[in-house]
């Protein structure tokens, strides 16, 4: 699930995750239970052939960051199109991702979204407190693919015979954390946008 060189980091906010900002979407949504003999660093998603391609694209992707500072000081004009042109390079990179490995309709779902975790609805016998799952979510309209472990904190059962499952994150690394900041404040910028 992930790399040596982006170990998921423990996330030190759980008993935070009051003080993050929630919203609510839709998002693509992909859910696996963790047994007890599951490794947290095995790929449940299948798509572990990919993971040293994954790796390189974001040692460019930093390499590149990291230069750009220093190109900002000599020529700024240069400097953003180099931004803008690895801007345009990583979303095609992850419509291509995407693309690859579609979301069926179903997958597609409503959520409650935020930093320290996800709320989302499932069968009502489908998860229990403290269940372990691995979850990758697509957050569109970037498609961004972040994943975490979560651990199910509430089931809220329904009289439709559903449930409303309350997760933390307790394990993510800190990309995929970062992509979540990035999609809350640009949904936030949205919604501020249409009032």
């Amino acid at each position: 699930m992930n790399t040596p060189e982006t170990p998921f980091e423990p996330t030190d906010y759980v008993s935070e995750r009051r003080e993050f900002f929630r919203i609510e979407d839709r998002i693509g949504l992909e859910v696996h239970e963790l047994s007890a003999s599951t490794e947290f660093e095995e790929n449940v998603f299948g798509d572990d052939h990919l993971e040293d391609l994954e790796a390189e694209f974001r040692r460019l992707d930093q390499d590149i960051k990291s230069q750009l500072a220093s190109l900002a000081d000599q020529d700024r004009l240069l400097a953003g199109i180099v931004k803008s042109l690895n801007g345009k390079l990583d979303t095609l990179a992850r419509i291509m991702a995407f693309q690859q490995n579609p979301l069926q309709p179903g997958d597609w779902q409503d959520v409650t979204l935020s930093e320290g975790g996800l709320a989302f609805c499932a069968g009502s016998q489908a998860w229990q407190t403290g269940d372990t799952l691995a979850v990758r979510m697509t957050l569109p309209p970037e498609l961004s693919r972040p994943r975490a472990i979560v651990k199910v904190v509430e089931v809220q059962a329904d009289e439709t015979g559903r449930a409303r499952v309350h997760t933390d994150f307790i394990r993510i690394d800190d990309s995929d954390r970062q992509q979540i900041a990035r999609h809350v404040m640009r949904w936030q910028i949205r919604q501020r946008q249409k009032e």
